[in-house]
C-alpha cells in the first residue's frame, strides 16, 4: 500500500492491525512532506508496533527516512546545496535510468568518473567554485576504456572532429542537467 499523503499515519495503523488480525504480510510505504512527519506520523507507527494505551503491539519493523536537498532550485537551476554525491547520483540516473553503483569510483579512474554502463563511461567534471574544462589534460587522467564517453564539464576546448573520432559526447554543466 502506498500512501502519498500519510498525515498522522492512519493507513499504516490500519495495515498493521489487519496483518495482526489475519496473519497477513501486507506492506506499506508512507510519504509525508510536512515537518510533523517524524514526530507525528513515524511516532504513531512505532507505537502501533510496540503497543499503546493497554493495546498490544502488532510487532514488525519500520524504517524512517528523510530526503536530502532537492537537486534543483525552485527556478529550475542546479542546486549546489544538494552536494556532490546527490548531483552525481542524479546525473547518472538521468543518463542510464540506473542507480549509481556504490563505492568510490575514483579509485579506478579520476574523481569525475561516475561509472561504466553498456560500454559507455560517464564523467561529471564538476567543481562548485571553479569552471571545469574538457581538454587533453583532463582526458589524460581518464583510465576507463569504453566504446563511448559522456563527459559533463563547463567548457570544452576539443574540436568536434576529435570528439567524434574518439566517441566523446560533451555536455555542458548545468544546462544539460535538466529535470525530467
Amino acid at each position: 500500500m502506498l500512501d502519498s499523503f500519510a498525515g498522522s499515519g492512519t493507513t499504516a495503523h490500519a495495515v498493521l492491525r489487519l496483518n495482526q488480525q489475519d496473519g497477513g504480510q501486507r506492506k506499506f510505504i508512507l510519504t509525508e512532506m510536512e515537518d510533523y512527519a517524524e514526530h507525528i506520523t513515524a511516532e504513531r507507527v512505532k507505537r502501533v508496533l510496540r503497543g499503546y494505551g493497554g493495546l498490544p503491539g502488532t510487532g514488525g519493523s519500520f524504517d524512517y527516512r528523510t530526503l536530502g536537498e532537492p537537486v534543483f532550485t525552485e527556478s529550475g537551476e542546479l542546486n549546489e546545496q544538494a552536494g556532490l554525491p546527490g548531483l552525481r547520483q542524479y546525473l547518472y540516473y538521468t543518463e542510464t535510468r540506473q542507480p549509481l553503483p556504490p563505492g568510490p569510483p575514483a579509485a579506478a579512474d579520476n574523481a569525475a568518473f561516475l561509472a561504466l554502463h553498456n560500454d559507455t563511461a560517464y564523467y561529471f567534471h564538476y567543481a562548485p567554485d571553479t569552471v571545469t574544462t574538457l581538454n587533453h589534460d583532463f582526458l589524460s587522467t581518464m583510465r576507463t576504456r569504453a566504446g563511448q564517453y559522456i563527459i559533463y564539464a563547463d567548457n570544452c576546448l576539443l574540436p568536434a572532429e576529435f570528439l567524434t573520432l574518439h566517441g566523446i559526447i560533451f555536455k555542458k554543466i548545468p544546462r544539460d542537467i535538466s529535470r525530467f
